[in-house]
């Protein structure tokens, strides 16, 4: 476990949940200095009875709890505005472009290690420690501060942490690292926190599970904006309720397209037009497509093609693939073998062996493996 030793106060970002709260625990336990913080996110007013979100009403009262147990003074920011104006809008405006967004990438980029740092900062506060899955090393050659998986594979969260500055990770500790969520339940048992059988949290922690489609259609009347549900030779065979309703992939909620015979998938949205292309489950697989926005971790940008394993979304295993520079803050990505329902919008995240080497967003219509 990655602990410091030289005496520098410690924010344990607290959001309620027991990851975090044996992160602090620990830490305490250690002999650190240490202060509990959570944050007060902005929430659609649909989740107001919803339980888990990571930093409700009830989340913070769950970290104030644990807090009071370890014995170490906790506060509450406030960065509802900026989180809305940042994560939200980011999360509705990316639908309206028909494509996936992964708030949870952009909030830990932003907000979780942006905001939330820059403000602890002022605070006197000198490294920040989180309940993620992750561990953090340095590099005794370049310098360079390193991400690496969690020694619980499953649990593993590096995907959502790709985006994280050196700067960031300097000033960041992954206390539960090494640890598997089993010990970390038993950990919190023997400390007496009450988070300790606590479900764990919602991927997105704005609006109730289940419910985004609802949430976006509340926000926008346009998003719900009916049109013409194509096959991928441009025949009008059905209606669509509103582009932001569907993600790649999808077969679901397509309604009664009776000029085909077996199941259909969505495989492209084009929001340009209005329409989304369907087709059978075969044609969802790529073997490539091209990433924007790509940062890096070993180094700050990519000279010339190397091969890696790549992820192309939170829960997929990782392949084996081949990234080439494309120019500033894109790559090509060309997979070994042929992936399925490649999501515009979504991240890819690039590893060697259990190292993040960086990661981006999938861009455009990726091309179609035949």
């Amino acid at each position: 476990m990655e602990m410091p030793t030289d005496g520098r106060r410690i924010a344990a970002a607290m959001s309620g949940g027991v990851d975090s709260a044996v992160a602090a625990g620990l830490l305490v336990s250690q002999g650190c200095s240490v202060i509990g913080v959570t944050m007060r996110l902005w929430h659609a007013p649909m989740v107001e009875d919803c339980e888990n979100l990571c930093c409700s009403a009830e989340s913070v009262d769950a970290a104030r709890r644990a807090a009071r147990v370890l014995g170490i003074d906790h506060i509450v920011l406030n960065v509802a505005d900026v989180f809305r104006d940042i994560v939200v809008a980011d999360f509705i405006s990316e639908y309206a472009a028909g494509r996936t967004p992964n708030p949870c990438v952009v909030c830990n980029a932003r907000i979780k290690f942006g905001e939330l740092h820059r403000r602890l900062m002022m605070l006197g506060v000198d490294l920040v420690a989180t309940g993620h899955y992750a561990r953090r090393t340095a590099d005794p050659i370049s310098g360079r501060w390193l991400l690496s998986r969690a020694a619980d594979r499953a649990k593993d969260q590096t995907y959502v942490l790709y985006r994280l500055t050196q700067d960031q990770l300097a000033r960041s500790l992954f206390p539960l690292g090494g640890m598997t969520k089993p010990e970390v339940r038993a950990i919190a048992r023997s400390m007496g926190l009450d988070v300790a059988e606590r479900h764990d949290s919602q991927e997105i922690c704005f609006v109730p599970p289940g419910m985004y489609r609802d949430f976006l259609a509340a926000q926008d009347s346009a998003l719900t904006t009916p049109g013409p549900i194509m096959d991928p030779d441009g025949r009008v065979i059905g209606e669509h309720t509103g582009v932001a309703m569907y993600t790649v992939g999808q077969r679901k909620g397509l309604g009664a397209l009776t000029t085909h015979r077996g199941p259909l998938y969505v495989l492209e949205i084009r929001p340009d037009e209005n329409g989304i292309v369907v087709g059978p489950e075969e044609l969802l697989y790529r073997r490539s497509f091209d990433a924007c926005d790509v940062a890096f971790i070993p180094f700050d940008s990519l000279e010339d093609e190397i091969d890696v394993t790549a992820q192309v979304r939170y829960k997929s295993p990782a392949a084996p693939a081949r990234i080439s520079p494309l120019g500033r803050q894109s790559v090509h990505v060309e997979f070994s073998t042929a992936q399925r329902a490649v999501t515009p919008g979504q991240s890819v995240v690039f590893y060697s062996g259990d190292l993040v080497v960086g990661g981006g967003v999938i861009r455009g219509r990726a091309n179609r493996s035949r």
